[in-house]
């Protein structure tokens, strides 16, 4: 590693874009899609010190869930974004950042990945993890809620049970939206009834409902015992979105409907959510999400700490950023790393009385398992 002062500029050398499948530990259910394997994208970006950061990037279900997929999020970083940044200041984050933005349209989960690698490295050259560099940890440990998304009730039944005895998770997600909504409720009230006053639920209908249909049945979610709904309506029905928060009581989440900061603002302005889950692949990395926290903590709305069904890197770096957020008063769903068999890193991400430790270590705090990279990406 070079000795360079701290006031020469810092190159970055190459990007490299490694698409790797995880099998889950089991079919995980969504209204969109149904998985049975996570595919990554990992960043590795090199810099002229010898320095390393990583990055991921990661979507769900290919194209199912939105317009970004891993082989497309592949080709931005290596035929668009790499020769933009090539020979650039590692250092200036903010730079390298916007220098992309102006020549690259979208794409928000290869920009994160860029933006994540760009922090790592920064924070191992300066012997800091990521959180100081985005202003310091409010917290070092996260509440991690578990998503119940078998479609069997009595299987998910028994495995919430699961985790409340190791005490892993207490707050439970339950994705719904893919059949009748009646048969939705009653899946939501017999797990409900089965856990009692030992667990929390929330729900995710990822858009799946009309509002009329939404209008009819929320009220009935309520009685089942439901505490959070995360959007129940398509994205783009903002003015929707704004009639069911004004309606009801329990809180309304937007997830897909709020992507940026921009959008945080137009959704404060018509008093469509109650709470934003903040996700750094769709806001477009680490810092792009504090922003978007920041307009949330401006106009008074709750935060939540979202996922994409990130592996070890993509949660932590996650991790980092909703360490450093004021308010995250509805916790977070890093269980990524959970959901699948084995990931490619040293040392995996775990939850332990119901909490994930943020690292402290330089940088995001994760290292690659080169042997286990090598088996699991898909051009091997």
């Amino acid at each position: 590693m070079s000795t360079k002062l701290a006031t020469e500029k810092v190159s970055i050398t190459s990007l490299e874009a490694v698409i790797v499948d995880l099998p889950t530990i089991r079919e995980h259910k969504l209204a969109m899609t149904t998985m049975q394997r996570q595919t990554l994208v990992i960043l590795r970006l090199r810099c002229e010190d010898g320095i390393e950061g990583l990055g991921e990037a990661t979507t769900i279900g290919g194209l199912a869930y939105g317009d970004q997929s891993p082989e497309t999020i592949k080709l931005a970083l290596d035929h668009y974004i790499a020769p933009l940044v090539t020979g650039m200041d590692a250092r200036s984050v903010n730079a390298v950042m916007a220098h992309v933005g102006k020549s690259v349209q979208g794409n928000a989960l290869a920009k994160s990945a860029l933006e994540t690698a760009l922090l790592d490295a920064q924070g191992k050259r300066l012997g800091v993890p990521v959180h100081a560099l985005l202003g310091g940890a409010v917290r070092n440990a996260l509440p991690v809620l578990w998503t119940l998304a078998s479609g069997d009730s009595a299987r998910d039944i028994a495995e919430a049970k699961e985790m409340l005895e190791v005490r892993r998770h207490n707050v439970f997600k339950l994705k719904i939206g893919k059949r009748a909504p009646l048969e939705d409720v009653a899946h939501v009230a017999a797990i409900k009834a089965a856990l009692g006053d030992r667990a929390q639920l929330t729900v995710d209908i990822n858009q799946a409902w009309s509002e009329a249909i939404a209008t009819r049945h929320i009220p009935d979610l309520v009685d089942a015992g439901v505490m959070l709904i995360e959007q129940p309506i398509i994205r783009s029905n903002r003015r929707g979105m704004a009639r069911l928060t004004q309606r009801f009581e329990v809180p309304m989440m937007a997830d897909e409907g709020v992507q940026n900061a921009v959008d945080a603002f137009d959704y404060a302005a018509d008093g469509a959510c109650s709470v934003i889950a903040l996700k750094i692949a769709k806001s477009g990395g680490p810092l792009a999400t504090m922003r978007t926290a920041t307009v949330a903590h401006a106009a008074g709305i709750g935060c939540y700490g979202g996922t994409l069904l990130e592996g070890t890197i993509g949660s932590i770096a996650s991790a980092h950023v909703f360490a450093a957020c004021e308010n995250l008063e509805w916790g977070t769903e890093l269980f990524g790393p959970l959901l699948v068999k084995d990931d490619i890193v040293v040392e995996r991400a775990t939850v332990n009385n119901f909490e994930l430790a943020v690292p402290n270590l330089p940088g995001l705090g994760v290292s690659i398992d080169e042997d286990k990279l090598a088996f699991y990406r898909r051009d091997r």
